[in-house]
């Protein structure tokens, strides 16, 4: 939430610099409130865990919000049983007509397919295209981090020669970005991916701002219009043993995975894994919704379209 000041306080524009978010006692006074609305599209086979872990760290806010999820229904599921589907989900035949404040893209298992090739890549592009006039800000998240930076500005993906599996490091690009307020100058995010975008189109595109990087796997977290759309390459959501449970089920499979990198202690997997970006986290998600409260318009219908 932001802070009420008085209008003349000369901390203001320090304050604004860091990424501080304060309202004059004028604005204040005049200032409408309602819940926020939140869609999240779950692409994820396992429905019911990513829904937990997107509902905890949405959940950590004095903010009232209101959460729909929504799926596609060209893509049968297999994972999760459609009668609940049914009952807890939207269509995009039944949201198409709705605006909201914050719209979350979750990540897919499909990275290796080209994207036109995904079956229900209509459908996806869809709501992308809906979101463009009906959604104030956008979060995109791993697989669909590419795939929206592919389907906006024509950045490419590739395949990794070794899947990138572990707890990583990167550092902040953009000092004081209110999205990355209360960050360290460096932090930590799961990965799980076989494929890579191409990080020199991302930094020569202008329309792109880099938030954070590493010297060794490039960009993490890009945004483009102000923070209407954000792309994390990552999964800030992953909960404590996200990573072993996905090393496990590949074992089972008989795909021979490495360990994930930098989760266990001495790198043994008898030890629990240690959760040092949990509160990076619940800071990103609870930037991003304060952000979201602050910037997005009073009436949903008189939201600026975006290119």
């Amino acid at each position: 939430m932001p802070i009420k000041v008085n209008d003349q306080l000369s901390a203001i524009e320090n304050l604004r610099k860091e990424g501080i978010v304060t309202i004059t006692k004028h604005r204040a006074a005049t200032q409408d409130i309602r819940p926020l609305k939140i869609l999240i599209l779950n692409l994820m086979p396992l429905k019911k865990p990513t829904e937990l872990q997107l509902l905890r760290l949405l959940g950590n806010s004095p903010i009232q919000i209101e959460i729909d999820f929504c799926r596609t229904v060209t893509h049968e599921a297999t994972h999760t049983d459609t009668s609940y589907l049914d009952s807890a989900y939207l269509d995009f035949d039944d949201i198409k007509g709705r605006r909201y404040d914050g719209f979350i893209v979750t990540g897919a298992p499909v990275e290796c397919y080209e994207f036109e090739d995904v079956d229900y890549w209509k459908e996806y592009t869809a709501y992308l295209e809906w979101a463009k006039t009906h959604v104030f800000s956008v979060l995109y998240y791993c697989w669909s981090a590419q795939a929206g930076l592919y389907y906006h500005y024509g950045i490419k993906k590739f395949l990794l020669k070794k899947k990138l599996f572990g707890i990583y490091q990167y550092g902040l690009t953009t000092k004081y970005h209110p999205l990355l307020r209360g960050f360290d100058d460096r932090y930590f995010i799961p990965q799980s991916r076989h494929t890579d975008i191409d990080h020199a189109a991302v930094e020569a595109n202008p329309e792109l701002t880099v938030l954070s990087r590493s010297a060794y796997h490039g960009v993490n977290i890009v945004t483009a219009e102000n923070i209407r759309r954000i792309f994390v390459l990552g999964h800030f959501e992953y909960d404590r043993r996200t990573l072993e449970q996905e090393y496990i089920r590949d074992k089972a499979k008989g795909m021979d995975p490495d360990l994930p990198k930098y989760y266990y202690p001495g790198n043994d997997p008898s030890e629990p894994p240690v959760f040092k970006w949990c509160s990076y986290a619940h800071l990103f998600y609870t930037n991003w919704i304060n952000l979201v409260y602050q910037e997005t318009p009073y009436d949903l219908d008189q939201l600026e379209p975006l290119k």
